[in-house]
């Protein structure tokens, strides 16, 4: 069973140096990804939508130069695919250790990872999603953590 963490996120959108206003789930997704390729660890993001993952793939891209990510959105890349994988449809989900779910959906084939990260937004419906993949993970006897974002 994979370990999933779940982060509580305290605001829709964030200006990171004071720069134009950007999704905080985005936002913190992209913090996770670097961390964890930092790491060394493989990782996979999965977005609702294409404009999501190209959000993302741009959020990326605009790391400092010590912090650089190689990521590619589905279908480009090196014919391994990049470190990380950025996708929108979960039928795109490449085999990676570690799944960052940004879609607010919940995974149907999350036994394939190591370690899942999810968040929980601000907005009152998308919450309740996020509480029923958590019940749904934590039923399924996956190892469970809430943190801050």
């Amino acid at each position: 069973m994979p370990a999933v963490r779940f982060y509580a996120l305290t605001e829709e959108t964030v200006s990171p140096d004071g720069g134009a206003a950007v999704s905080a789930l985005c936002a913190k997704a992209c913090e996770l990804t670097a961390e964890l390729y930092a790491n060394r660890q493989k990782s996979v993001v999965l977005c609702a939508d294409k404009a999501q993952a190209e959000a993302v793939d741009e959020l990326l891209w605009q790391l400092p130069a010590a912090r650089f990510v190689p990521h590619n959105l589905a279908g480009e890349g090196p014919p391994g695919g990049a470190p990380v994988e950025i996708v929108w449809q979960a039928q795109q989900l490449p085999r990676r250790p570690c799944l960052i779910n940004v879609s607010g959906q919940l995974v149907n084939q999350f036994n394939q990872f190591q370690q899942i990260v999810d968040f929980v937004p601000v907005e009152e419906a998308a919450k309740q999603q996020a509480r029923q993949r958590y019940k749904y993970f934590q039923q399924a006897g996956c190892q469970m953590q809430f943190l801050p974002a």
